[in-house]
């Protein structure tokens, strides 16, 4: 089979599984709603997989992700709202749209007459979209559901292009030493206040986001980057305890403490 028929063959065997007689009875109960948390899930494999460099698990899970989709695209046509031809086209319709340096019209010695201007293009679109009840703001948009440290990315991105934000680092790297200043003062209070505790933290990891954007930083993908790192040493120093005939539990924070940087060290020694 080509590829083209492979993809009708899974729009097909969707319907079959949404199919109210002969249907497979848990995806027939599905809704819009109730598959957010499995693509979202499907999103963090795909991400996971690809980190992990095993293509033939990115392969699967990208599947698994288009399968959400199609998903999507048999709720879409069952409600009479849109089919995945609709997804399809409207997708095809964007990038084009977005791309003029790529795909609109060229000078006489081929060079394109627009330049990129993906976030312009897409403000223009947002303008489009205002109504007098629902009037334009440079954060709309902006999905609530986005993680929140890829969110706070996105809503100080978009602050900055209409010039609400510091044109150097120095200051954002301040901002941070406040706002932790600020964290130790509520968390050292005789009587903590778990509100402004933990208000003062959002605060503090705002702008940790914003310092990370400054540097280039993707800051979801570097505290995954951080976590993975944190989780491999950490089981090599549970290694070294069993080597060591100790567990745990009966070891002293110094012990532990030693035993990290020493993997720390290794790991040194092997980049070298």
């Amino acid at each position: 089979m080509t590829k083209l028929s492979r993809m009708q063959e899974l729009l097909e065997i969707m319907t079959t599984l949404r199919d109210p007689k002969d249907g497979c009875p848990w995806d027939k109960k599905q809704t819009f709603d109730s598959i957010i948390p499995y693509t979202i899930e499907e999103t963090f494999e795909v991400a996971d997989a690809i980190e992990r460099q095993d293509w033939a698990d990115v392969r699967d899970e990208l599947g698994d992700l288009l399968f959400q989709i199609v998903f999507y695209s048999q709720l879409g046509k069952e409600q009479g709202a849109f089919d995945f031809d609709d997804v399809v086209s409207a997708i095809c319709d964007k990038l084009t749209r977005r791309h003029p340096h790529v795909f609109g019209e060229k000078d006489a010695d081929g060079n394109p007459i627009e330049k990129p201007d993906w976030e312009g293009i897409k403000a223009k679109e947002r303008a489009a979209k205002a109504t007098s009840e629902a009037p334009l703001s440079v954060l709309d948009d902006v999905p609530n559901t986005l993680p929140a440290l890829g969110r706070a990315a996105k809503l100080q991105k978009r602050c900055a292009r209409v010039g609400f934000d510091w044109d150097s680092v120095g200051p954002v790297a301040e901002k941070v030493q406040e706002e932790l200043h600020e964290v130790m003062e509520e968390a050292l209070m005789v009587d903590i206040d778990q509100t402004r505790v933990d208000e003062e933290i959002g605060d503090l990891l705002f702008a940790v986001v914003n310092l990370a954007r400054h540097v280039g930083t993707n800051p979801e993908t570097a505290l995954r980057k951080a976590n993975l790192k944190f989780e491999s040493r950490f089981r090599k120093v549970e290694t070294k305890l069993r080597e060591n005939g100790k567990n745990l539990p009966e070891s002293q924070l110094d012990e532990l403490e030693m035993l990290w940087q020493e993997v720390k060290r290794d790991e040194g020694n092997k980049s070298s």
